[in-house]
């Protein structure tokens, strides 16, 4: 096992890395900005590095830096966390050279499923389902009115490299492809630095459906069950659940399955998650993020399983030490991500902690490296706080969300937790009827619902 990890990251997810590697008596190292300085997980770690001014991409992205800090403490190990340099190829690569251990799967398997297009590729060959479109990156506007015609319209551009809903646009026929395929490309370029595109079949009214999957490097691998993320807004996820109220125990039981079998066939190891759109009955390969998710609590609420203890396991070269008949998912859980930021606006409303008191009580997990007093940055995303409840059934987990959403004050700065508030109690998402328009289409309805003071 490891002796000493460095935490390459921030905020929620440096604190509950932090913690895994204490309660397996492994020694931390916390780097941070300067705007990190007084950050939880700082203080809590055995030793701190400041790697760099606020800016991220003098500071988290600094590659350089982090591998100077590691270097510098001694540590034979870098989790890198979610964001930041989590599935960047180049700094897993980095790592290795260093004669450390990067806590994710190999450098090669970040690169194959961070192309959009190879990852396609890889998710057939696999066997997994994939949304038909083109059979590879889309090159001119003739080609791409040429998929047009052959997937049928309405079509989405997409960029290769993407993410967050970016070089992403929709034709909903000949007359509007050339715009998007155009639009895309550019906003690729700008965005990622690569304008590779390709075109899939625009599903209307889908629901953003992932499994979590673990799997040691010796073919060991399970699946966690599935998580619904379809309450999005702008592409990013505001609320997540497991199980879906979608899904009956055959088709969740099944799509667990089909991805844990086509991990082992890509030979994947580590932790990881393949996300899917699901509309009329069918799945269809979406992407993979080959780190821990941000809604990763939900699915150890209601399995049981530490997922960053067993990555820092596998990665140290562990065998996972449980199968699938292992697994036994037991009640709901729902996660909602508290923002520092205007619940009608959405305007990022940085600044500092006055009153700061979570929920607690029965099932009810708070993960937040937040305290009275503490100043929040606006260099960074503007999450603060993941309230995770879990409950025997769906509708007791829900009463309990509803409870710790009214005892959780935060005051000094605005956050969305009044729009949690009115989403929990409408009746349409108590029904579970909902896909990944949903949320926006209710914000739009709903704002006078909406109080702007928790």
């Amino acid at each position: 096992m490891f002796e000493k990890v460095l935490i390459a990251n921030r905020g929620e997810i440096a604190l509950r890395i932090h913690r895994a590697c204490r309660e397996m008596g492994i020694k931390t190292v916390a780097v941070h900005s300067t705007a990190d300085a007084d950050a939880m997980h700082v203080k809590l770690a055995d030793e701190a590095v400041c790697i760099g001014p606020a800016s991220a991409k003098d500071s988290y992205l600094n590659k350089a830096a982090i591998i100077s800090a590691a270097m510098m403490t001694g540590a034979d190990a870098i989790h890198p966390g979610y964001g930041f340099l989590s599935e960047n190829a180049d700094f897993a690569d980095m790592v290795e050279a260093h004669n450390m251990v990067f806590i994710g799967p190999k450098p090669h398997m970040i690169r194959l499923m961070g192309d959009k297009v190879t990852a396609k590729k890889a998710a057939i060959e696999s066997g997994l389902p994939v949304v038909p479109g083109s059979d590879g990156d889309v090159k001119t506007v003739d080609e791409a009115l040429m998929w047009g015609e052959k997937i049928g319209y309405p079509v989405i551009v997409k960029a290769a490299a993407g993410g967050g809903g970016k070089g992403m646009k929709v034709a909903h026929n000949a007359t509007e492809m050339a715009d998007a395929f155009t639009l895309a490309k550019n906003e690729a370029r700008n965005s990622f630095s690569s304008d590779v595109v390709y075109i899939e079949k625009y599903l209307q009214t889908p629901r953003h459906i992932e499994v979590q999957i673990i799997a040691d490097n010796y073919g060991n691998i399970v699946h966690l069950g599935e998580r619904d993320c379809s309450l999005q807004r702008n592409h990013q996820k505001v609320l997540e659940e497991t199980p879906s109220p979608a899904l009956n125990s055959k088709q969740r039981r099944e799509i667990g399955e089909i991805a844990a079998s086509a991990m082992k066939k890509l030979g994947y190891s580590n932790v990881g998650t393949i996300e899917f759109l699901y509309e009329n009955g069918r799945f269809y390969f979406l992407e993979m993020n080959t780190r821990v998710q941000v809604e990763h609590p939900i699915s150890e609420m209601v399995t049981g399983v530490d997922i960053v203890r067993d990555q820092l396991r596998v990665s140290a070269g562990a065998p996972l030490g449980y199968t699938q008949k292992d697994i036994v998912f037991a009640g709901h859980a729902i996660e909602c991500r508290i923002n520092a930021e205007n619940p009608k606006t959405f305007i990022p409303c940085p600044g500092k902690i006055g009153a700061w008191h979570t929920p607690g009580g029965l099932e009810v997990r708070v993960d937040s490296g937040m305290y009275a007093g503490y100043k929040v940055p606006s260099c960074y995303d503007s999450m603060v706080a993941k309230l995770i409840v879990h409950g025997r059934t769906r509708n007791g987990a829900m009463m309990r969300l509803r409870r710790a959403l009214e005892e959780f004050v935060i005051e000094g700065i605005s956050t969305t937790i009044p729009l949690h508030q009115c989403i929990i109690t409408n009746p349409e998402f108590l029904d579970g009827e909902y896909n990944i328009h949903w949320l926006e289409k209710f914000i739009s309805e709903h704002q006078d619902d909406i109080i702007e003071e928790n």
